[in-house]
C-alpha cells in the first residue's frame, strides 16, 4: 500500500497506527464503538443464546449469508470484526504461508511449539501426555490471538479417523486403528486445547480455543489408482459403523465437549456426510448432545453438485447441508448461492438463522463479543508461553515416550556412551529438518535432527545423506559404503516422508523403494558391527527383509517425532531413555496391497479370501502386530484374583424378549434392555507388573478381551483398557483397571446394536489370561 500523505510526521505517525492496530487482538463489543453499549449481545451477564437471538435479529439477509463460510467479512456497523474459521493445530499451531487461515506466524511471535505427529504420540498410550499436548497448543494458539496475529480461534483438529488401511496417506495424523484408543485421545486432546481440566467437567462457557473433531464419518481414503474422496461413496454397515467408525465423535462429543465438528467430503452409503441429516442433526445433536458448530470440509459443499451429481443445482446443494445441520461452508458455495436458494424457495431463513446461532455462540464462548479479550479469562497469556522451556520439554517427553523399539538383537542397544569411539550416520532422513514434523506441521521453535542428536553423544560421528531423496531413484551406495566401513557402529535413517504419504496421496505399497532397501542391506552387510536402522514414516511398512537380517540388529520406529525428534532418538540409542512405545497400528505385509483400499469393510469374509482389517478382525499375517514394542528391560506380568468373576444378567432385563438365541447358539441380551444400576457397576481388575531389567522404565500395559467362542464377526480381541507404569530396576507395582459390563464385555451385532453376550470372556496382558463369566 503506498501512503499518499507527503510529510514524514505523517507517515510515522500512520506507520505506527497501523503496528499498534495489528497487535490488538480483533474482538466486538468495544467499549469505544458508540452503540456497543446499547447492544444485548454485547452484555456479557446476559445468557448467550439471548445475545446470539439479538445479534441475529440485527441482521440483513445478505450479512447473514456473508457469515456461513470460513472468511467471515466485518459487519462495521455493529462493530463485528472479520473472522476466520480456519485454523489448524494438529500436532502444534500450524501456519501456512500464502493459505489463507486464521493464524500467522510471521509478528512478534515467528513460530510455536512442533509436537510429534499424532501417529508417533498414540503410541505412548497415555492419556495424561496427550492431554497436556492440547493445553499446551491451546495456550500458544491463545498467546497468538492476544498477540494481534490471529482472526480466529477454531482450530480444525483432532483427526480422529480410523487408521483402517495401512496406504492411507493421512493416516499419519490419527491415533490409530483402535476406537477406544482413537476416543480417549479425543476426549483428552479436545479438553486440554479448550481449557477444561484433564477429568473434564470444569470448562464452562468459557473456551480457551476451539477444538473441532474430523472427519465425520468413515473417512480414510484420499487418493488411491484413480479413486479420490471427493467421489467416493464409502459403503459401511450398521455393525462397522456402530462399532469402529463412530465412536470415537461419540467420545469426542459427550466426554469431549468438542465445539467443532467437520463433515467430511465422501459419501456414506450414498449420502454425503454434510447433506445428511440423520448424521448430524439426528446422531450428533439430539443423540449425543453435540452444542457448536459444523464445518464443512473445504469446498464438500459444490463437489455435492459439481463432482457427485447427488444435487442438481448449486442451490439444492445449499439447501441439502444447512437442512442436514451444517453451519458453515468452507469455500464460497454459501456465499455464492444461498440467497437464490432462499429466492427459490429451496431453503427458509430459519435455516440460515439456526447456524448463524451455532456460530456466534462458540465466538461468544472463545470470548470474542466481551470487550478486549486481554481483560478476559485467558487474556493474561503471552509471547512468553509460546515456544517456551515446558512446552519444548513436553515435546522432547512426547517423542522419547513414543518412540518404538521393534528389534534389538544380542541387545545391541543401547551403545555405550564411553566406548563408543565412531559412528557412521547414513540416510536421507538423517539430517532432514523438515521429514521430522509430517503434514500440519507449523514453523517449529527449534529442531534437532537425528545426525544432530547424535552429534551430542560420539565426537568422531561421519555422516552420509545415501540417496538423493528418500525414494532414493539415485543411490551413492559406494560412497555410502565407504564410510559405513570406517566407523565402529553404524545407525541407519532411512523411512518415508511427505513425498510418499500425505494428504491426497494414499500408497501403493508398504515396502520400501527397492533401492532404499537395498541400499539399507549393502550397508548392513558391510558395516563391521550389526548396524541400528531407524525408521521415520506415519503408516506401516513392511520390512520383513530387515527384521530376518541378522546384520541388522535394532530397529526403531520414530514415527514423525516433530521438533525435538532427533535428540530423543540419540537418547534412546545411547541408554539415556529407556523405550517403552507400543505401535498403534498393525504393521501388514506388502501382500495385503491386493485388498482393494475401497473395501470398508472390518470383518473378515474366509469364502472370498478377504482377510479383514485391524487387529480386531484381519485373520493374516502381520509384520509387527498392534501393541507390539520392545523395551530394555524385560517385564512379567500377573492377574491378581478377581473378586468379582462372573457377572449376572437375568434379575437386570426389562423384557423377557430381550434373551434371544443367535446363530451360534449364544444367548445375548441387548445393552439398552438392561438397567442403570447394572452398568454403572465396576469390575475391578489388578495387575502386578514387574521390572527384570537392570533399567528403570515405563511401559503401557494394554488390557484386551475377548470371548472364549470366537466367530459371528466378534472381534479376535478388544483393547479395554490402557496404562502406563514406570518402574525401576527390579521394581514392581500393581495396576489397577475397571471393567464396566455393559461397555467392555459388549458386541456389536448386525443390526448395529450393542449386546452382551453368555458365556466367558477371557482377559489379557501379554500371554496371561483371566477369565469373567456372564450369566444370563
Amino acid at each position: 500500500m503506498k501512503l499518499k500523505y507527503p510529510f514524514v510526521l505523517i507517515h510515522i505517525s500512520t506507520v505506527v497506527l497501523i503496528l499498534a492496530e495489528s497487535s490488538r487482538p480483533p474482538f466486538a463489543c468495544d467499549s469505544s464503538h458508540p452503540l456497543t453499549k446499547s447492544y444485548p449481545f454485547c452484555k456479557p451477564t446476559l445468557p448467550i443464546n439471548q445475545r446470539v437471538q439479538d445479534l441475529i435479529s440485527r441482521l440483513t439477509l445478505d450479512e447473514k449469508i456473508s457469515q456461513l463460510v470460513n472468511s467471515a467479512p466485518p459487519i462495521p456497523r455493529l462493530g463485528i470484526p472479520e473472522y476466520e474459521w480456519w485454523s489448524e493445530a494438529l500436532h502444534g499451531v500450524a501456519y501456512f504461508p500464502g493459505l489463507h487461515t486464521g493464524m500467522s506466524l510471521n509478528g512478534t511471535i515467528q513460530s510455536a511449539t512442533s509436537f510429534p505427529q499424532v501417529i508417533l504420540t498414540a503410541a505412548s498410550f497415555d492419556v495424561h501426555l496427550w492431554y497436556r499436548i492440547g493445553q499446551a497448543v491451546g495456550r500458544e494458539a491463545r498467546a497468538i490471538y492476544n498477540a494481534g496475529q490471529a482472526t480466529g480461534m477454531t482450530f480444525w483438529a483432532p483427526n480422529i479417523n480410523i487408521f483402517r488401511d495401512p496406504r492411507w496417506g493421512r493416516g499419519q495424523e490419527t491415533p490409530g486403528e483402535d476406537p477406544v484408543v482413537t476416543g480417549k485421545y479425543a476426549v483428552s486432546f479436545v479438553r486440554g486445547i479448550q481449557g477444561d481440566t484433564f477429568e473434564g467437567g470444569k470448562l464452562g462457557h468459557h473456551l480457551q480455543a476451539s477444538a473441532c473433531c474430523k472427519h465425520f464419518t468413515a473417512y480414510d481414503l484420499d487418493n488411491w489408482k484413480g479413486v479420490n474422496r471427493f467421489v467416493f461413496n464409502a459403503k459401511v454397515s450398521l455393525q462397522d459403523l456402530a462399532d469402529t467408525y463412530m465412536p470415537p465423535f461419540r467420545s469426542c462429543i459427550e466426554e469431549g465437549k468438542a465445539s467443532g465438528i467437520m463433515c467430511a467430503y465422501n459419501r456414506v452409503n450414498g449420502v454425503p456426510n454434510c447433506a445428511d441429516y440423520n448424521l448430524l442433526s439426528k446422531t450428533a445433536r439430539a443423540q449425543w448432545g453435540f452444542d457448536g458448530y459444523i464445518t464443512s470440509d473445504c469446498d464438500a459443499v459444490s463437489i455435492i453438485h459439481e463432482e457427485q451429481g447427488y444435487a442438481k443445482l448449486p442451490e439444492d446443494a445449499v439447501a441439502d447441508v444447512l437442512k442436514a445441520g451444517m453451519d458453515v461452508n468452507c469455500g464460497n458455495y454459501l456465499k455464492n448461492y444461498t440467497k437464490s436458494a432462499v429466492v427459490k424457495r429451496k431453503l427458509p431463513i430459519s435455516e440460515i438463522d439456526r447456524a448463524l446461532h451455532n456460530l456466534f455462540s462458540v465466538r461468544m464462548r472463545l470470548g470474542l463479543f466481551d470487550g478486549n479479550p486481554l481483560q478476559q479469562p485467558f487474556g493474561k497469556i503471552g509471547p512468553d508461553q509460546v515456544c517456551s522451556q515446558e512446552h519444548q520439554n513436553l515435546a522432547l517427553e512426547a517423542a522419547r515416550n513414543s518412540i518404538v523399539l521393534l528389534k534389538n538383537t544380542y541387545r545391541l542397544l543401547p551403545f555405550s556412551k564411553a566406548k563408543t569411539t565412531s559412528l557412521a550416520v547414513i540416510g536421507p532422513n538423517a539430517n532432514s529438518a523438515k521429514t521430522l514434523l509430517g503434514n500440519y506441521a507449523g514453523i517449529p521453535c527449534k529442531t534437532v535432527t537425528p545426525l544432530q542428536g547424535l552429534q551430542r553423544y560420539v565426537k568422531d560421528i561421519r555422516y552420509h545423506p545415501g540417496c538423493n531423496a528418500v525414494n532414493c531413484s539415485y543411490a551413492l551406495t559406494d560412497q555410502a559404503v565407504k564410510v559405513a566401513k570406517g566407523a565402529e557402529y553404524v545407525v541407519l535413517v532411512m523411512g518415508l516422508d511427505q513425498t510418499q504419504e500425505r494428504e491426497e496421496l494414499d500408497r501403493v505399497d508398504l515396502v520400501l523403494s527397492p533401492k532404499q532397501q537395498n541400499l539399507i542391506s549393502t550397508l548392513a552387510r558391510a558395516a563391521k558391527n550389526p548396524v541400528v536402522l531407524v525408521l521415520l514414516s506415519g503408516g506401516p511398512v513392511d520390512i520383513s527383509f530387515a527384521k530376518n537380517d541378522k546384520h541388522i540388529g535394532s530397529i526403531l520406529w520414530a514415527g514423525y517425532p516433530g521438533e525435538a525428534g532427533g535428540l530423543a532418538l540419540a537418547e534412546i540409542i545411547f541408554g539415556d531413555h529407556n523405550p517403552g512405545g507400543r505401535l498403534p497400528v498393525t504393521w501388514y505385509p506388502q501382500s495385503f496391497v491386493k485388498v482393494p483400499m475401497t473395501d470398508m469393510r472390518m470383518r473378515p469374509e474366509p469364502s472370498s479370501g478377504y482377510p479383514g482389517r485391524t487387529y480386531r478382525f484381519y485373520q493374516g499375517q502381520k509384520v509387527f502386530e498392534f501393541g507390539y514394542g520392545l523395551s530394555y528391560s524385560s517385564y512379567s506380568y500377573e492377574f491378581l484374583p478377581v473378586a468379582q468373576n462372573k457377572v449376572y444378567l437375568n434379575h437386570q432385563i426389562k423384557s423377557p424378549k430381550a434373551e434371544l438365541e443367535n446363530s451360534n447358539a449364544l444367548k445375548h441380551v441387548p445393552v439398552s434392555e438392561l438397567g442403570t444400576e447394572l452398568c454403572s457397576k465396576r469390575i475391578p481388575v489388578t495387575v502386578r507388573a514387574q521390572n527384570h531389567g537392570d533399567m528403570a522404565g515405563r511401559h503401557p500395559l494394554l488390557l484386551f478381551v475377548r470371548s472364549a467362542k470366537a466367530g459371528n464377526g466378534r472381534p479376535e480381541k478388544q483393547l479395554v483398557g490402557f496404562q502406563s507404569v514406570i518402574l525401576n530396576a527390579g521394581e514392581r507395582a500393581d495396576v489397577e483397571f475397571e471393567l464396566s459390563p455393559c461397555e467392555h464385555l459388549s458386541t456389536v451385532n448386525e443390526d448395529g446394536l450393542m449386546v452382551i453376550e453368555e458365556g466367558s470372556h477371557l482377559l489379557s496382558i501379554e500371554d496371561k489370561e483371566s477369565e469373567i463369566t456372564v450369566i444370563l
